[in-house]
């Protein structure tokens, strides 16, 4: 690997995990990050020695509250294996990347008691490329403890990883990697577990998803623009002018950079006075869709840059019960985002349909050049219909009553993880369906006379040509989208749009 990103020396960014959770960077503590560890780690002891009462140190956990413990009686080696119940799909590489940076990274604040050693072993796994084998359902949301007590239990040689693509027993990865079982002791068995980090770092991973999915959004919708005709006026500086929203002017500003020395800016261009919403109000749902993104972005980062230990034990020697773990704006803030989402989807969708249809854009029906006995796209339309059927679905709300767990004292839940995965569900449909604007776009470009496209959408147009040819006689579309959708999540189409990190 390149680098480490070096955690507790700087503010961290999504960008930082993202490096990490792709395989660019390992992790690394500061020096300050260390001592800060080393510190609660010393001050657990003396409250431990002075017989205070601490949450899961000298206290049972959850509903086990009210039942004392001797701090060194091995309970901390049994609190993540206690928790590995986790069922269903299992975290992908790249989740599991992130996944243990953001808990490394909350563990460099100092405020979780835990070992030095327990920090350390976090960042060895990811420097190793030891990947935990972590079944994804069994959270909800009030703290992570099932998914990070697989990883947890890895640290410890139980549970199974996968190490160059075969999965072996926990204590045979570590021995493979060069690495020996952690001894859980103080507070490391409820630090490594006790933590959101299972929805925090798949959040990093969906938003930067998000941001590239939009970004070949503007791309594509630009060259929609273009194939259909459509008047300007609605992304005009005098009409976003007369009402100021969020997002709005950065997606009218990107397009208009796109539409630059094109015909389409001349007078007389537009085939109507009024395109269809789906056309017209691009900018501000995209907008509304940009807007929901930095909103979540900026509670992902804060999330990324404070504790979610509870209790927290402070170095001055003092444990703090808390409700720290509570994702609630985290929970909002995504299904906020999976609903913008959702928006853009149904506009993306009814584009590519009005674009198919001679009655609205006057271009061959289905965009056959070839009419006789030609299918052209008319069957990729069930591939739209049915991917905007998905969004919208998994647009659909988490319950907020969750059915209360460990004899009712956990009463309250946000199911974070669910909502964020659900979410990353609706971005990769979107990437696809993107793809399809962009696959039909081109084609309609293609089959439309006499147009000059503008600097930027002939990028977008030239960097489509370069991977999916001109449709003539009839083939299979699918290898056509699945080309599209890399480059969308390669970044190829980031530098049309204007939209990145960067425009925040």
């Amino acid at each position: 690997m390149n680098p480490a990103v070096t955690l507790g020396a700087a503010r961290l960014t999504i960008s930082d995990i993202v490096d990490v959770a792709d395989g660019q960077h390992a992790v690394t503590f500061s020096d300050a990050a260390e001592a800060r560890i080393e510190a609660s780690a010393r001050a657990l002891a003396l409250l431990s020695a002075a017989g205070e009462r601490i949450y899961g140190v000298t206290t049972g956990l959850g509903a086990a509250v009210d039942t004392s413990l001797q701090a060194d009686d091995g309970v901390q080696m049994r609190v993540p294996l206690a928790r590995c119940v986790g069922v269903g799909r299992t975290g992908s590489p790249r989740e599991l990347r992130a996944i243990m940076a953001v808990r490394a990274a909350r563990l460099a604040w100092g405020c979780s008691g835990a070992s030095l050693a327990a920090a350390r072993g976090l960042a060895s796994l990811i420097e190793r490329d030891v990947q935990p084998v972590v079944p994804m359902t069994g959270s909800i949301g009030e703290g992570d403890l099932a998914p990070l007590a697989a990883i947890a239990a890895v640290l410890t040689g139980q549970g199974f990883a996968t190490l160059d693509g075969e999965i072996i027993p926990g204590a045979v990865a570590l021995e493979r990697a060069g690495l020996a079982p952690l001894r859980l002791v103080g507070k490391d068995g409820l630090a490594l577990v006790s933590s959101n980090a299972a929805s925090v770092g798949p959040a990093v991973l969906c938003v930067a998803d998000a941001r590239r999915v939009l970004s070949a959004a503007v791309a594509a919708g630009a060259l929609s623009f273009e194939a259909y005709r459509c008047s300007l006026n609605p992304l005009s500086e005098a009409a976003l002018a007369l009402r100021a929203l969020p997002g709005q002017e950065a997606v009218a500003v990107a397009m208009r950079a796109l539409f630059k020395d094109g015909s389409l800016v001349q007078p007389g261009a537009a085939r109507r006075l009024q395109d269809p919403l789906s056309f017209r109000c691009i900018a501000p749902v995209m907008g509304a869709a940009l807007a929901a993104l930095d909103s979540a972005c900026a509670v992902v980062e804060a999330e990324l840059n404070s504790s979610d230990d509870n209790p927290a034990i402070l170095a001055e020697g003092h444990s703090l019960p808390n409700a720290n773990f509570d994702t609630t704006h985290l929970t909002l803030a995504f299904e906020t985002l999976g609903l913008a989402l959702a928006r853009v989807a149904a506009m993306v969708g009814e584009r590519i349909m009005k674009l198919m249809s001679p009655a609205s854009s006057d271009l061959p029906r289905f965009l056959s050049p070839i009419q006789s006995g030609r299918n052209g796209y008319a069957t990729v339309q069930k591939t739209v219909a049915a991917l905007v059927a998905e969004i919208q679905h998994r647009a659909n709300p988490m319950p907020v009553f969750v059915l209360p767990v460990a004899d009712r004292v956990e009463d309250y839940a946000t199911m974070a993880t669910a909502v964020v995965e659900k979410t990353a569900e609706i971005v990769t449909r979107l990437r696809l369906l993107t793809a399809v604007e962009l696959m039909v776009a081109a084609q309609a470009v293609d089959l439309r006379e006499g147009i000059a496209l503008g600097r930027g959408t002939a990028g977008v147009q030239a960097a489509v040509r370069g991977a999916v040819a001109m449709l003539t006689e009839d083939r299979p579309a699918t290898p056509d989208i699945e080309a599209l959708d890399a480059m969308i999540a390669a970044g190829v189409f980031d530098v049309f749009a204007g939209i990145g990190e960067g425009a925040r």
